[in-house]
C-alpha cells in the first residue's frame, strides 16, 4: 500500500500536450489512480489514545501555482521510477553509472578536512572562480575577470534559473529551439516569459533560420541555445551559429547558451557562442562539472557573462541558493585545471561507447539519426508499430527490461516529438551492450 501511494503521489500527469497520447502509461506509474484535472491525495493522521489507533483519512487536492501547474514530475524522475518498479537498465536519465576520477574526489576530501565546510562566497570559491576563467580563455580565447563576469551556481540547472529570473521580466519573449531540455519552458514559466520555438527536425536537425527570422519580434529579449544539443546530440555549426549572431545583433538580443556538454563533442569543433563577433557582450554562457568529470551529484555549475548582464545573474542566483557546496567547489576548481590528456581520454571513451550504442541500436531495428556531441543518441521508433514515443517507451521498459525517454516532452507541440525516443550512452560498456541485447531478444518488429 505504500508503494502505491508512493506512485500516487508521483505518478505522471500530462499537461495538455500529453492528453492525446497513450494514458494507459499512466498506469504504469499510478496504477490505482485514475487520469482527472485535479488529483486527489489520501493524507492519513494518525491519532494515539490510551485505548486504541485511529487513522483518519482526508481528501484535499494537490496544491501548484498556475504558472506551474502544466509541470508534473520531471520525464527523468519518472522513468527512473520505472527502471526500478520493472528492474530494467536505465538508459533514459543521463547520469553516468560510474564514478568520476579519484584525483577530484580526493581534493574534496581534503577540502573537508580543511575545514572548507561553511558557506562559499556568494558568487563563488575565488580559486574556482579563477580556474573558471582560465579553462574559458583557454577554450575560446577569451580574457574573462573571475570576480565580475563569472558566478557559481548549483549546477547549470541554476545557472539557466538564475539567468532567465535575473533577466527576463514578465511578457518578454524567449525563443527555444524544440526539442529542449525540460526545465528550459518551466524556469521561463516561472518568469512569466512569452516562449517561442523553432523545431529542429530530423535527419541532421539543422536550424531552419528562416522560420527563426520570421518569428522574431520587437519583444523577443533573448534566445536560449544548447549545444552540444540535448536531446539530438546535434552540434550547432559555425554557419548557424554566424546567422544566428547576425539575427541577434541586428535585433538587439540576448543570447542565453547551455554548453555543459562542451567536451563531449565528437564529430566537429565547439563552438561558444560568446566567442563570435559582437556577442561576448550580449551572451551568457552556461556549464557545469558534472558531464565532463562524471561528477552530477556534486551541482556544480556557473555562468560567465559581462557585468552588465552578470549583475541580473548575481541577484537571482543569491535569493535562489546564495552559496554552493564549498569543499565540492574547492575540488572543482582542480578538476578544470586537469591535463588535456583528461579530455582526449573523455571524449575516446565516450565514442568507443556511442559506437557500441549506435550499432547496436542499427541492428535491433531502429533508424538510428546521427549524433556529433552529448551522450545522447536519437531513433525513430516507428519500425516497431506502437503509436507514439509514450507508448514505445512503456513496452520497453514493461516487455523488454530497457529504459529511454520518449521525446515528445521537448516540444512545445508533443506532435512533433510523437515518432522518437532518446537513449543514453554515459554507462559501462557492458551495461549498454546488455541493454542491446535485450532489444534484440525481445524487441521484435
Amino acid at each position: 500500500m505504500l508503494t502505491s501511494h508512493i506512485y500516487s503521489l508521483m505518478r505522471f500527469k500530462p499537461s495538455s500536450k500529453f492528453l492525446g497520447f497513450s494514458n494507459h502509461f499512466h498506469s504504469v506509474i499510478a496504477p490505482s489512480v485514475s487520469l482527472t484535472p485535479k488529483f486527489p491525495s489520501s493524507i492519513a493522521a494518525t491519532m494515539s489514545t490510551q485505548n486504541d489507533t485511529v487513522t483518519l483519512k482526508t481528501h484535499q487536492p494537490l496544491q501548484i501555482a498556475k504558472r506551474l501547474e502544466k509541470f508534473q514530475t520531471t520525464i527523468f524522475t519518472q522513468m527512473s521510477l520505472l527502471a526500478i518498479k520493472h528492474k530494467a537498465i536505465n538508459l533514459g536519465q543521463g547520469f553516468p553509472n560510474f564514478d568520476g576520477p579519484e584525483f577530484i574526489k580526493e581534493a574534496a576530501i581534503q577540502a573537508i578536512r580543511d575545514g572548507k565546510n561553511q558557506y562559499a562566497r556568494g558568487y563563488g570559491v575565488p580559486d574556482l572562480n579563477i580556474a573558471i576563467s582560465e579553462r574559458f580563455k583557454k577554450d575560446t580565447g577569451l580574457v574573462v575577470d573571475p570576480e565580475k563576469e563569472v558566478t557559481v551556481t548549483s549546477g547549470c540547472t541554476e545557472a539557466i534559473a538564475a539567468t532567465i529570473l535575473g533577466l527576463i521580466n514578465p511578457g518578454d519573449e524567449v525563443i527555444m529551439f524544440a526539442p529542449f531540455y525540460d526545465s528550459y519552458e518551466a524556469t521561463l514559466s516561472m518568469a512569466g516569459a512569452k516562449v517561442k520555438s523553432v523545431t529542429l527536425r530530423p535527419p541532421d536537425f539543422a536550424v531552419p533560420i528562416e522560420e527563426l527570422k520570421s518569428i522574431i519580434s520587437k519583444n523577443t529579449r533573448a534566445i536560449l541555445i544548447n549545444t552540444p544539443h540535448n536531446p539530438t546530440g546535434k552540434m550547432f555549426t559555425r554557419e548557424e551559429l554566424d546567422c544566428i549572431a547576425s539575427l541577434c545583433i541586428e535585433n538587439d538580443v540576448l543570447v542565453f547558451t547551455d554548453e555543459v556538454y562542451d567536451k563531449l563533442a565528437f564529430d566537429m569543433e565547439h563552438i561558444s557562442m560568446a566567442s563570435l563577433p559582437g556577442m561576448y557582450e550580449r551572451t551568457v554562457t552556461m556549464n557545469s562539472l558534472g558531464k565532463t568529470f562524471s561528477l552530477t551529484g556534486w551541482k556544480i555549475g556557473w555562468a560567465i557573462a559581462p557585468p552588465h548582464l552578470t549583475w541580473g545573474v548575481r541577484q537571482a542566483h543569491a535569493y535562489l541558493t546564495f552559496a554552493t557546496s564549498h569543499p565540492f567547489q574547492c575540488a572543482a576548481a582542480v578538476a578544470l585545471r586537469a591535463s588535456d590528456s583528461y579530455y582526449e581520454e573523455l571524449k575516446r571513451d565516450y565514442m568507443a561507447k556511442r559506437a557500441i550504442l549506435v550499432e547496436g541500436l542499427k541492428a535491433v531495428g531502429f533508424k538510428v539519426f546521427p549524433s556529433s556531441g552529448t551522450y545522447f543518441v536519437v531513433v525513430d521508433h516507428t519500425p516497431f508499430g506502437l503509436e507514439n514515443d509514450i507508448a514505445f517507451c512503456e513496452y520497453l521498459v514493461k516487455e523488454v527490461g530497457v529504459v529511454a525517454i520518449p521525446t515528445s516532452v521537448f516540444y512545445l507541440n508533443p506532435e512533433e516529438g510523437k515518432n522518437l525516443v532518446r537513449f543514453t550512452f554515459c554507462k559501462d560498456e557492458g551495461t549498454i551492450r546488455s541493454a542491446v541485447d535485450r532489444m534484440k531478444e525481445k524487441l521484435k518488429k
